[in-house]
C-alpha cells in the first residue's frame, strides 16, 4: 500500500483528503505544519507528499527542497490556491511533479496522484516536470486510484462509424504541431478530444491549459489569455500569468472561441503569428511554443462571413477540423458511454450498480439528448444518486426521459396536461417558455448564445430554465 504525506494548516482539508484517499486504497498521514512534516519523513518513508503552498512556518518552495533532500526520489505536489498558480509553475520547473487548485476536485487529485505515483515508479519518467500518461501497466498490478474511471482516459472510444472515423483523426493531427478546430454541438465532449489529442502528442509530458472564452467578458479575457503586469490598469494589484505563458511547451485549448471580441482576437492574432507575447502593460516580450486548439458550436465561416470573427484569424486556426456528431446520431454508442459514466458514479457514491434495466436502456436509446453526452453523463450521476438496488430503474430517470418527450409546460409548472385560454398569466408565461425553448434549440442549447439572442444576461436565462425545468 503506498503511503502518502499530507500537509496542510487547515484542519478541515487534511480530514476529509485522509478519508477519501484511505477509502482509495493509499495509508494516509496529515500534519499542519511544515516542521512537523520534516521530522515525520526524516524518520518514516512516504512514497508521496501533497503540500499547501501557504502555511503558517514555510512556504512549499522550502518544504519540497528539504524534503528533497530527506528522499530525492519522493513524489511531490502542490496544493496552491488560484492566485498562487505562477508559483505552482515555479514548483514545477524545482521538481514538483504538478499541482491541484483548491477547490480540490476528487476526479483531479486521484488522476495527478496516479500519475505522480507512476512516474516515481518509472525513473525514466520522473525526471519529467509532468509525467506522461500512465495507463500502461496491467490494471491488476495498480493501486486502487489506478483502475477507478477517474484515472482512465476522459473520451470513450466508441463502437459507431463515427467514433471510428474520429480516433483516426486524432491519430493522424495528434503528433502534429496543427492547430486544431473541434466543431460540435454543447456537450459532445469538445474538451475531452482536445485532451485526448494533447495526451498522444509529444507534447504529452507538457501542460494542458483550458480556457472557456464564453465565461469571460471582454475586459477579462486579455487579462486571461496574455497575462497583466501590476499597476497596468484599476485593479491590477499584482502581477498575472496568462493562460499562454501557462501553456508554454504544451497545448491551449480555447473553448467557444467564438465569443471572444474583436479586439481580442487582433491581439491573439499577433500572439499566433509572432509566437511571442507580451503581457498587458508590460513591455517584455515572452517568447512561445504553444499549440492551439479551440472549440466552436457555432459555425465559425458564418460568423467570418457575418463580420464576427476574422477571417485570417480562423484561417491560422483551421489547419485541421474535426467535427464531432451529436449523441442522437451514435446510436451504437450510447450504451458504452452509459456504462462509462455509471463506473464513475459508482466510484464517486461508493455503489456498486449492476447497470441498467431493460426499460431505461430503452429509454436512452430513444431519447434524442440535446445536451449530449453531458446531459448524459448528468442523467446518469443522478439516477445512480436515487437508485436502491442493483439496477437503475426508469423510476430514477427524469420524466421527460422516460416518456421521450420534454415536459410541456404545463406539466412543469403546475402539473396539469393544459392551460386555460382565458388566464392571461398562464398565456404569457406560456409564450415566454415557448420562446425560451425555441431559441435554446436554435443554437443546439448554447446557453450563452441563446442569452445574447433573448437580450438577457445568462444568469436570468438559468433562472428562467429552472423555473420552467428545461
Amino acid at each position: 500500500m503506498e503511503k502518502i504525506l499530507i500537509i496542510d494548516d487547515d484542519v478541515d482539508i487534511c480530514q476529509l483528503l485522509s478519508r477519501f484517499l484511505e477509502k482509495n486504497g493509499y495509508q494516509v498521514t496529515t500534519t499542519h505544519r511544515g516542521n512537523a512534516a520534516l521530522e515525520i519523513a526524516s524518520k518514516e518513508k512516504f512514497d508521496l507528499v501533497m503540500c499547501d503552498f501557504r502555511l503558517g512556518d514555510m512556504d512549499g518552495t522550502e518544504i519540497l527542497t528539504r524534503m528533497r533532500e530527506i528522499d530525492p526520489g519522493i513524489a511531490f505536489i502542490m496544493i496552491t490556491g488560484y492566485s498562487d498558480i505562477k508559483v505552482a509553475v515555479q514548483v514545477i520547473k524545482m521538481g514538483a511533479f504538478d499541482y491541484v487548485t483548491k477547490p480540490l476536485l476528487p476526479e483531479e487529485i486521484l488522476r495527478t496522484i496516479a500519475k505522480a505515483l507512476e512516474a516515481r515508479r518509472a525513473p525514466e519518467q520522473a525526471a519529467q516536470p509532468v509525467a506522461a500518461q500512465a495507463n500502461h501497466k496491467p490494471a491488476e498490478s495498480r493501486p486502487k486510484a489506478m483502475s477507478t474511471p477517474a484515472s482512465e482516459p476522459k473520451y470513450i472510444v466508441g463502437e459507431s462509424k463515427q467514433a471510428k472515423e474520429l480516433y483516426r483523426q486524432i491519430d493522424l493531427v495528434a503528433p502534429t504541431n496543427y492547430s486544431v478546430i473541434i466543431f460540435g454541438e454543447t456537450g459532445t465532449g469538445k474538451e475531452s478530444v482536445a485532451r485526448t489529442i494533447h495526451d498522444r502528442s509529444n507534447r504529452s509530458n507538457q501542460p494542458f491549459i483550458a480556457m472557456d472564452c464564453g465565461a469571460l467578458s471582454k475586459e477579462l479575457a486579455g487579462s486571461e489569455l496574455f497575462g497583466h503586469e501590476k499597476g497596468s490598469f484599476t485593479g491590477a494589484l499584482n502581477t498575472k500569468i496568462g493562460h499562454f505563458e501557462l501553456a508554454n511547451g504544451g497545448t491551449l485549448f480555447l473553448d467557444e472561441v467564438a465569443n471572444l471580441s474583436y479586439e481580442i482576437q487582433t491581439l491573439l492574432l499577433r500572439v499566433v503569428q509572432e509566437r511571442k507575447l507580451k503581457k498587458i502593460g508590460g513591455t517584455k516580450e515572452i517568447d512561445l511554443d504553444v499549440r492551439i486548439i479551440v472549440a466552436s458550436n457555432e459555425n465559425l465561416q458564418e460568423a467570418v462571413a457575418k463580420g464576427k470573427f476574422r477571417e485570417d484569424l480562423y484561417h491560422r486556426f483551421n489547419e485541421f477540423g474535426i467535427q464531432l456528431s451529436p449523441l442522437r446520431d451514435r446510436n451504437h454508442d450510447i450504451m458504452i458511454f452509459a456504462g462509462y459514466f455509471l463506473d464513475k458514479a459508482n466510484h464517486e457514491l461508493q455503489k456498486d450498480i449492476k447497470g441498467f434495466s431493460t426499460e431505461v436502456e430503452e429509454s436512452f436509446m430513444t431519447y434524442q439528448w440535446p445536451g449530449n453526452l453531458r446531459e448524459l453523463n448528468n442523467v446518469i450521476k443522478r439516477a445512480a444518486l436515487l437508485c436502491t438496488g442493483d439496477h437503475i430503474e426508469s423510476r430514477s430517470l427524469p420524466q421527460e426521459i422516460v416518456n421521450n418527450i420534454r415536459l410541456s409546460f404545463a406539466e412543469s409548472t403546475n402539473g396539469n396536461n393544459h392551460t386555460s385560454g382565458s388566464d392571461l398569466k398562464s398565456a404569457a408565461m406560456e409564450a415566454e417558455y415557448e420562446t425560451i425553448i425555441n431559441v435554446l434549440r436554435q443554437v443546439n442549447f448554447n446557453k450563452t448564445k441563446a442569452a445574447q439572442l433573448l437580450n438577457i444576461d445568462r444568469k436570468t436565462l438559468y433562472n428562467k430554465m429552472k423555473s420552467f425545468n428545461i
